[in-house]
């Protein structure tokens, strides 16, 4: 695996928070790392089997943070249509694009709704156990990009996980983009967090994500430092956005991509790419990459790469955080609350809820106590 790197680091993590204090101003340096590479598409056994190798490979260089890209796990469904845009048929369960979707649901991975300290004091699926067993066995802060299963329901999620091993939560894509919304559920606030830990306060959004002002409002209100941006877009114009982010932000932004070629995917007709007028052949690049570590003053650390697979890599001097915002604190000395603000619902959104008859009954008893005064 190609080493792109910039100079070195070491440490612990953990909480989730809500503002005020931070990285300290006096000095520290993170060495972080975003890894490009593609999925085993299909095979999330293999392809968690290659995401240890470069987690191993990211800490050998002396990375505490390690940062994979979108859908890592579970895999992005590039080129894959599901059979819209050609012909699908609702009514119809036999349709190609709804077998291609099983397959998919069955490359997803469960995983829990609360934070878990001790992924033995309560379940969790077998790829999130493994997941938080490698930041521990590694000693990294991981980021790590999946396809997340609840039910019949797939998500765009990260998940975050701290070097003694703990799953620490995870962001679910807010707003799916163009055919992602046909696959993917929709996220919700109550999964939107920015996690105060030793080496700066941590957090995510997905790829078009980054684009939602209000919702990088959100990550810059909870003080996030270390912004990362795993995504699936490789255009040049992203490097723009990112740009942007890290200087809108005084932050540190770490965005990760794929680099994948035609023969990661599946062979026809088992995955038939479309888009490209006709398949591509094996070595055909479907992903170039792109992915780049800035400082919160614009400057590129490392990246972004176009070659192929690689580790980006770059010693972050937390210090220039500080710096920066003497000049411009969007959500500080910069904002100006009594003619602009935000409101952010963070509350769980569920289609269903349950009162039980205790509660019925307790809610009942406590009313009629309530008239009698």
């Amino acid at each position: 695996m190609a080493l792109v790197t910039s100079g070195s680091g070491a440490g612990p993590v953990i909480n989730e928070v809500e503002m005020n204090g931070g990285a300290d101003p006096s000095a520290t340096t993170v060495r972080a790392t975003v890894v490009q590479a593609s999925t085993v598409f299909y095979d999330t056994p293999a392809t968690l089997d290659k995401a240890e190798r470069l987690i191993e490979e990211a800490a050998g260089y002396g990375s505490q943070l390690v940062v994979f890209p979108e859908a890592f796990i579970g895999g992005y469904p590039r080129g894959s249509t599901f059979g819209f845009g050609i012909s699908v048929s609702i009514a119809n369960p036999k349709d190609k694009g709804k077998e291609a979707f099983q397959r998919y649901h069955a490359a997803a991975i469960d995983v829990p709704d609360v934070y878990i300290y001790s992924l033995s004091e309560e379940p969790a699926g077998p790829e999130v156990t493994r997941l938080a067993a490698m930041a521990a066995k590694y000693k990294v802060f991981l980021v790590m990009g999946v396809i997340e299963r609840e039910g019949y329901t797939l998500y765009c999620s990260v998940l975050f996980f701290d070097p003694l091993g703990r799953y620490l939560g995870k962001h679910r894509k807010l707003m799916p983009t163009a055919l992602e919304r046909i696959i993917w559920g929709f996220g919700d606030g109550s999964t939107i967090p920015v996690y105060d830990t030793p080496l700066g306060k941590i957090g995510a959004l997905i790829c078009w994500e980054n684009k939602m002002p209000l919702l990088r409002t959100a990550l810059y209100g909870k003080g996030i430092e270390i912004y990362c941006a795993p995504t699936a877009d490789s255009r040049p114009v992203w490097q723009a956005s990112m740009t942007h982010i890290a200087l809108e932000g005084g932050c540190f932004v770490l965005s990760a991509n794929q680099f994948c070629r035609r023969k990661d995917y599946p062979p026809p007709p088992e995955y038939e790419f479309a888009g490209f007028g006709e398949e591509p052949s094996a070595d055909t690049v479907v992903c170039p990459g792109g992915s780049v570590i800035i400082s919160p003053s614009g400057e590129v650390l490392a990246g972004p790469n176009y070659e192929g697979e690689a580790l980006i890599t770059a010693d972050l001097d937390l210090g220039e955080i500080v710096r920066a915002k003497f000049d411009f604190d969007v959500v500080g000395h910069y904002a100006r609350p009594e003619v602009l603000s935000l409101v952010v619902n963070d509350k769980p959104q569920a289609p269903v809820s349950f009162t039980s008859a205790a509660e019925k009954t307790s809610a009942a008893k406590n009313d009629s106590i309530a008239k009698s005064y």
